[in-house]
């Protein structure tokens, strides 16, 4: 009971990190961004046909997506695909918080509809998942699906929309080489067995796994990602120097092939694009084959990593 088909991509573009306020060291990440840099990003990626732009209410509080809805006017609405999300623990007490925080983001985007709606972290899976029918059935929303949900989450959440007709889409959680929970949990097993796309977010854990930082080159202090990932910078060079070897042999760098491990493991990698290089590695990742030994020691280097990269905001998968 879907108004039109969800184009599932190879990659999808994400803009958590056009949320910053555009000064080094300001904000999550601590990017510095322009509009006319974020307007070339959206150009090449445009170009190379990657057409999903994933963001969310929480980045920047509206900056991504007012930012994105701006970038974006310089295309027919339908050459993008708009992924956004309803956030229970930034819901306003009203009488339909959900409806409310999508008109919101309507307006900030420029948009009368949302291709793919997602409830970002389930606070209340029983609460919060039958508001998203009415928005189904209004047209604002083509598709839905829901963000760090566990198993038993997302098969409740599937089990109401499935009562008035519709269903889970999509899952999006994180997962990358250092946090794979979501596949331990046997959530990709339920995905793939139930036709539902997994878009993995996190896949480069905020660059750490780009090789580009190290102790001597840390991440922008001040930023959020800084705190997080600085202190396990030499825990991950023996994987990311694998990653960078790996690459090398392909024509490629070390997040390509970070992104491409997991397209390898059956997901829909959401890599954030600033810069337009970003959407060159996008294009070397999709083309990359990984071998079954690279893979299994990429994997087994990760391990020995032995670090945890949950966020604060996420809870454990394995119940």
């Amino acid at each position: 009971m879907t108004t039109n088909n969800l184009k599932i991509p190879t990659i999808a573009l994400g803009t958590w990190a056009w949320g910053d306020c555009g000064e080094t060291g300001d904000g999550y990440f601590g990017s510095p961004l322009s509009k006319a840099g974020l307007e070339e990003v959206a150009d090449k990626a445009h170009a190379a046909n990657f057409t999903l732009w994933d963001t969310a209410v929480v980045y920047g509080m509206g900056r991504s997506e007012t930012v994105l809805g701006q970038v974006l006017k310089r295309f027919a609405r339908n050459q993008y695909q708009l992924s956004t999300k309803f956030t229970p623990q930034a819901a306003e007490t009203s009488d339909d918080p959900v409806s409310d925080m999508l008109e919101q983001s309507l307006a900030r985007l420029g948009t009368d509809y949302i291709d793919l709606y997602w409830i970002h972290n389930p606070a209340d899976v029983a609460r919060w998942t039958p508001h998203l029918i009415p928005l189904l059935k209004s047209g604002k929303v083509k598709h839905v699906g829901v963000s760090n949900h566990n198993l038993g989450e997302i098969e409740l959440a599937n089990q109401i929309l499935g009562e008035a007709g519709f269903r889970v889409e999509a899952i999006q959680n994180h997962y990358s080489l250092l946090y794979r929970s979501s596949e331990q949990a046997g959530i990709l097993d339920y995905s793939r067995s139930h036709c539902i796309p997994f878009f993995a977010y996190m896949v480069l854990e905020q660059g750490a796994l780009t090789g580009k930082y190290s102790s001597e080159t840390p991440l922008p202090q001040g930023s959020s990602r800084a705190e997080t990932y600085n202190a396990m910078l030499p825990q991950l060079k023996a994987l990311t120097d694998k990653l960078a070897s790996v690459g090398h042999s392909q024509g490629a760098a070390a997040p390509d092939v970070a992104t491409a491990w997991a397209i390898a493991k059956g997901t829909i990698p959401i890599i954030g694009v600033t810069k337009p290089h970003h959407v060159d590695g996008l294009v070397r990742a999709g083309s990359i084959t990984l071998a079954g030994d690279d893979i299994a020691e990429l994997e087994m280097l990760a391990e020995a990593a032995d670090v945890n990269t949950r966020g604060w905001w996420e809870k454990e998968m394995q119940v």
